[in-house]
């Protein structure tokens, strides 16, 4: 690594030799002439690409003179490819309209295969939420978007990508999550903190299924959720967004702990510029939750910067920082079943104090129209205190970095690789204070045929080493095909090899808080798995879409929470086997274009223990999602359905040792909320207006065992863009 900064200076001399490039830009609009923001621009046969802003205008830099060919998408448009447009010295302007439709979408994504890709050529599945697909449902934590992303899980904060997780409190994850691609699991536990995101400053979250460990490495052996923040705007912005909002009384009098319908409000301001080459953004947020449940309030202040650099017209410079300052109270499990809303006498004033930042510096290069190549490194702090009898703290630090490239070789070959590594430090009295390392290297080649055929081949080596444990490497291999049969069909298959490392906290945990008593296993080995999938996305004409795909991941020692039955007390094991099948059925409807539109979801799955013969806890077997959006003019109105079935498996050790009551407790879930916007732009004010009712019908149900999830609950949020 001593000799990276020599390479670079030479690679950068040596384009200076080049000559001046080309540039591309333009505006993108619908066919009632209204631009769009988000849409992708690909200049074809190149690494070379934009979105468009809140403007809808795009601009594209680093072009050889020639003949090129563009390639225009976004979530819900037809995909528009332009004739031969002549690139010279001087800037050319192209602007393009797209038009409404429900074919499978043509988002570019880059999280599959680290570099952008047609949502429809992925060998993969996958899906896309929408900045939209947000700021509508007022979500003002990450983890509640999720929520509504098919074949996504949320048991509490801990995600499921197809029965990969169930619930181990934070404890390790098997779904990577990061942001622009810098991994945002903490160095103790490996848990994601959702809210050191910036909800408004995301541009749209990429979601992968199936084990990516080829490309990834440990954390992603379940999938990676990649949120893509938003492109630094060319003009002076101010962002305003204000929310208030109500808990309703619980079902039952009985639970009404408090006699008040508690509220949550929040405040965003954001502020983004370019001066000459420098774009910057700036974004500050505070809110608070007194909580529909005693002890579970929160109080945050979040703070995010983003800054662009453009060295050249060719290469960037980009900082990237989050900060997050939370005091919350602390629920674990509820009294019993009379007092749902109210935590055990021993649990009660629990409170965790917080401060968390991540640093990252992300420099990215074009050295040709068919070689690209980013090195990006990240920091990433925390530093927590609970205020229990226990006093439990913890103070970790991971550094990572990353060298990467993507190369067209010729036409039809293109090749991603690059090394990766992590190193964490924990300060602890739960986990003590153990070290971290992890390095890996990855190549991955796609190769297209003369016939729609897509071949993917890719590999990854990890090696991974726990304080002064043996270490442990893996090989991960991946095989996956694309096959576009017609313009309407496609098919898509898929096969490969996952790993994932046991934290920290999974191997050295120790402590004893609320009855329950935590045992380290330092004996713990790496997860491995067998990842197979094939599917087939269809289109009916331009009004209905459909995306069938079928699964099956075979788990090796896997990692599970349990209690050990010679003493009592819990800890993390190994599973021989574990098997997850299942299938995923994707709907969408375009029943009125422009105006009205139903998205549909269901998931099968079949997740069991092969040793023992159990289910695996906290996977529900049958899982459904309904989406209808209706919109006119300034007005919009929409609602959500959601449903999973009763979970047969959970920690029932926790009830039969006595530490929740009645936690067996558990009822299939049907949960609908309600939606509705204006456009204050039809007031002559630069604004939306939005009402929000989650759990509309008040139904009582649970995530996990011995918590109550969110009762009936509206907001009204107020946004203005100047």
């Amino acid at each position: 690594m001593k000799f990276l900064p020599v390479i670079l200076f030479c690679l950068f001399c040596l384009k200076d030799t080049v000559a001046q490039p080309g540039t591309i830009y333009g505006r993108i609009t619908d066919i009632r002439g209204v631009s769009l923001t988000g849409a992708n621009v690909v200049i074809l046969g190149t690494t070379l690409g934009a979105s468009t802003d809140t403007s809808g205008r795009y601009r594209i830099t680093g072009l050889k003179p020639g003949v090129y060919r563009m390639e225009i998408s976004m979530i819900g448009y037809r995909k528009s490819v332009t004739g031969e447009v002549e690139i010279g010295r001087s800037p050319v302007q192209v602007n393009f309209t797209l038009e409404e439709t429900a074919l499978q979408s043509k988002q570019v994504v880059v999280t599959a295969g680290k570099y952008e890709q047609q949502l429809s050529e992925l060998p993969v599945s996958a899906s896309v939420l929408s900045s939209t697909d947000i700021t509508d449902r007022n979500v003002v934590s990450l983890d509640y978007a999720l929520r509504y992303a098919p074949g996504v899980n949320m048991n509490l904060d801990q995600v499921s990508i197809r029965g990969s997780s169930g619930y181990s409190r934070g404890a390790g994850t098997r779904v990577l999550v990061a942001m622009d691609g810098i991994p945002l699991y903490t160095g103790d536990t490996g848990e994601i903190i959702y809210e050191i995101i910036p909800v408004t400053q995301i541009d749209r979250v990429e979601i992968i299924k199936g084990a990516a460990s080829s490309l990834y490495g440990s954390t992603a052996i379940g999938g990676v959720i990649n949120v893509i923040t938003k492109d630094i705007q060319d003009k002076p912005q101010l962002y305003i967004k204000g929310y208030y909002g109500l808990y309703d009384h619980p079902a039952h009098k009985e639970w009404d702990w408090s006699g008040q319908r508690r509220p949550y409000n929040g405040l965003t301001l954001t502020h983004s510029n370019s001066i000459g080459r420098l774009g910057y953004v700036l974004s500050f947020t505070r809110s608070e939750n007194l909580g529909y449940r005693q002890d579970d309030y929160h109080k945050r202040y979040t703070g995010f910067i983003k800054t662009d650099y453009k060295l050249t017209p060719l290469s960037t410079l980009t900082f990237m920082g989050s900060y997050l300052n939370q005091s919350r109270g602390n629920f674990v499990y509820w009294k019993d079943s009379r007092h749902v809303l109210q935590p055990r006498d021993i649990d009660q004033g629990q409170k965790v104090n917080s401060i968390r930042y991540m640093l990252a510096a992300v420099y990215k290069d074009v050295l040709s129209p068919d070689f690209f190549l980013k090195v990006r490194t990240s920091f990433y702090r925390t530093n927590w205190r609970d205020e229990t009898s226990s006093h439990d703290t913890s103070k970790t630090g991971i550094l990572e970095g990353e060298v990467q490239t993507n190369y067209r070789v010729i036409k039809s070959l293109f090749l991603t690789s690059g090394v990766e590594s992590a190193a964490g430090k924990v300060n602890s009295n739960l986990f003590g204070t153990p070290n971290s390392f992890n390095i890996g290297a990855y190549l991955q080649a796609e190769y297209r045929f003369s016939f729609p055929l897509t071949l993917t081949l890719g590999a990854r080596y990890d090696f991974s080493r726990l304080d002064t444990l043996k270490g442990f490497d893996s090989f991960s291999p991946k095989a996956a095909l694309n096959y576009r049969m017609s313009d309407a069909t496609t098919l898509r298959a898929s096969v490969g090899k996952g790993f994932r490392a046991p934290t920290l906290a999974e191997a050295f945990t120790s402590t004893a808080a609320g009855g329950i008593k935590i045992k380290p296993n330092p004996l713990l080995k790496p997860e491995t798995s067998l990842s197979m999938e094939a599917g087939i996305n269809h289109s009916f004409g331009l009004l209905v879409n459909s995306d069938l795909a079928l699964f099956q991941n075979e788990y090796y020692h896997f990692i599970e929470p349990g209690v050990d039955p010679i003493d009592g007390l819990v800890t993390f094991r190994n599973l021989t086997r574990a098997r997850i099948q299942g299938l995923e059925v994707n709907l969408t409807f375009n029943l009125v274009p422009g105006n009205l539109s139903l998205l549909t979801n269901y998931t099968y799955l079949w997740a069991r223990d092969i040793e023992r013969n159990l289910p695996l806890k906290y996977r529900p077997r049958h899982q459904a999602q309904a989406s209808l959006s209706f919109n006119a003019g300034s007005f919009e109105i929409g609602t959500d359905f959601r449903y999973w079935s009763k979970i047969e498996a959970l920690d029932f050790e926790l009830v039969d040792l006595g530490v929740v009551l009645d936690g067996d407790k558990r009822v299939p879930v049907y949960l609908l909320d309600f939606r509705t916007g204006y456009n204050l732009l039809s007031l002559g004010l630069p604004g939306k207006l939005f009402l929000n009712i989650n759990n509309l019908l008040n139904y009582n149900y649970i995530e996990i065992i011995g918590n109550l999830s969110p009762i009936r609950n509206a907001s009204l949020s107020l946004e203005f863009l100047f």
